[in-house]
């Protein structure tokens, strides 16, 4: 499944993913975007799989703040911008 959404006033936010048995799998984030540290992209990619396909906006958009290190910075995008583009890649 594919999904992309460009943040208003911001970057492209590209996502890739499988569902198995009602959970995401193999999640992919991509895009235009900036991020620091660069590992946090992979921390997001972890902490979104396995997330139930039904969690919901912001439930979403909870499991990628608590994914990311404390010192993660985010530029041109959102926790809720993920959300938006993973609901776009399920529907």
């Amino acid at each position: 499944m594919h999904g992309e959404y460009k943040v208003p006033g911001g970057k492209l936010v590209v996502i890739d993913l499988e569902v198995a048995q009602g959970r995401l799998r193999q999640v992919r984030l991509s895009g235009d975007f900036f991020l620091e540290p660069p590992e946090a992209l992979e921390a997001i990619n972890r902490g979104l799989d396995g997330l139930p396909a039904d969690a919901g906006a912001e439930g979403i958009a909870q499991a990628v703040r608590a994914a990311l290190p404390a010192e993660a910075e985010l530029f041109g995008f959102s926790p809720e911008a993920v959300a938006v583009v993973v609901q776009r890649a399920l529907s």
